[in-house]
């Protein structure tokens, strides 16, 4: 490889959740594939991060104690985060949905559908192919 060619930096992707086998999980998959997963345990977490590093995606969960997604969300896109912001839930609900869509989320996925649509997420918010196992 020339010394001049510019490798892409691997991208960034933060996981939100208060548990942490869903963490794990997910973390292990996206290592899997070559990317860079950030584990937080909760949203202050998360905003500190986006302080400090560049992040490309971030899967938010809903439901938290600390702070909920939703306030998480509101708060990233106010300090001006710009990156992909995907919701997390077990639960669907058709308002939380709604309101996270207008809050400036990207998509709203169930988290018992959520390593089926991995693929498919990737692609769309990173324009990376893995394939479905």
């Amino acid at each position: 490889m020339d010394s001049a060619e510019i490798q892409p930096a691997p991208c960034c992707v933060a996981i939100v959740d208060d548990d942490p086998r869903i963490r794990t999980l997910l973390e292990d998959e996206l290592i899997e594939h070559g990317l860079t997963p950030h584990l937080c345990s909760g949203g202050l977490e998360l905003l500190q991060l986006v302080q400090s590093r560049p992040v490309d995606v971030v899967m938010l969960d809903v439901s938290m104690p600390e702070m909920s997604g939703l306030d998480c969300l509101e708060r990233l896109r106010e300090a001006g985060f710009t990156g992909q912001v995907l919701m997390i839930t077990a639960v669907e609900d058709g308002a939380t949905r709604r309101a996270a869509l207008e809050a400036g989320a990207q998509d709203y996925v169930l988290k018992t559908a959520l390593f089926d649509q991995l693929p498919r997420l990737l692609r769309q918010y990173l324009g990376i192919t893995i394939s479905a196992d």
